[in-house]
């Protein structure tokens, strides 16, 4: 990977950003409804109206709305939230460490178990027990995020009791230290999991094939007919190759992962990003909406960068020209 090339990526960041931040601003600022008529009502006075259009700027023309907004957004000023009446920045960065650490832990969970099913299935393909692993992982697929909230929160929350319903913390609890972190993590368990599963199939179906392949390449026969032990065949041969493809379909769930964690946020009642979106949507809340947008638009396009870079790391032969 040459430092050009690095170069180059960094700068395509940019522009990618705020592309889509223009259009997710046009989308929000042409969509039906009035915000004014979310925030004071229907039956308000005419010059109320005008006097709050004149506040947050929504009397000026959409050009000079948008370009005061990017203006803002480079200085790292959202606006004020038209619901809340505080910085749209401050609104956002209480809800996103809710948003993180569910996502990254579901990340962590789909990776872990989806490469330990590929690995499983790939070292035995064709057999009973990869048919039976790639049957559950294409059963956790096909049944939406939604659903399976809400078929986990009756089963392993309302029926057996194991683990809490929704929420983030438990109601009425003075719990700190250990006490505090573990009650944090039953309540994580239960939306983690669902928002896990749904990302599992796809990356349990994409390592075991690859796997499949590469091991019957000739350099793994090779490897074999040196006497190497099937464990580091797989491990130290197989796998450094098979984790490309893994890395890609890795980088680019990011987006599928934000677009669950909107559901499972509101199926549970997880205080994050998510249901700040749903509130913030239904409320015509612009200057939070955008802000989000702008959050998850950067997110995105951050982690496609960091996944190429990985492919370098991962096999020194890939070069960038």
């Amino acid at each position: 990977m040459t430092p050009r090339y690095l170069a180059w990526r960094l700068v395509q960041v940019v522009p990618t950003v705020l592309g889509i931040v223009v259009l997710a601003f046009l989308l929000v600022h042409l969509a039906p409804g009035d915000p004014i008529l979310a925030l004071a009502g229907e039956h308000g006075d005419a010059a109320y109206y005008a006097f709050m259009r004149e506040h947050f700027g929504l009397d000026r023309s959409l050009p000079e709305q948008l370009v005061t907004f990017l203006q803002r957004a480079f200085a790292g000023d959202l606006g004020i939230s038209y619901v809340q009446g505080r910085a749209a920045m401050t609104v956002i960065s209480e809800r996103l460490p809710a948003t993180l650490l569910l996502m990254v832990t579901a990340l962590v969970l789909s990776t872990l178990v989806g490469v330990a099913a590929g690995v499983f299935g790939g070292m035995r393909a064709g057999r009973r027990s990869d048919l039976a692993v790639t049957s559950l992982t294409l059963l956790l697929a096909a049944i939406p995020v939604f659903l399976m909230g809400q078929l986990a929160m009756l089963g392993l929350a309302f029926h057996w009791r194991l683990l809490p319903v929704g929420g983030m913390r438990t109601a009425g609890a003075d719990l700190a230290g250990i006490a505090a972190f573990g009650d944090l993590l039953r309540h994580l368990a239960l939306p983690a999991l669902v928002l896990a599963a749904a990302e599992v199939a796809a990356i349990a179906r994409l390592t075991r094939r690859a796997l499949a392949e590469e091991l019957e390449t000739d350099h793994i026969r090779t490897a074999r007919a040196k006497g190497v032990r099937p464990r580091d065949v797989v491990v130290r041969h197989a796998m450094r190759r098979v984790l490309l493809p893994v890395l890609t379909v890795i980088g680019g769930r990011v987006g599928h992962v934000l677009g669950g964690a909107v559901v499972v946020e509101f199926v549970f009642s997880w205080p994050g990003i998510g249901r700040l979106l749903l509130s913030s949507a239904q409320a015509r809340d612009t200057p939070v909406l955008l802000g989000i947008f702008l959050l998850i638009a950067g997110t995105v396009v951050l982690v496609n960068l960091l996944t190429d870079l990985g492919y370098a790391a991962l096999d020194p032969r890939i070069r960038y020209h």
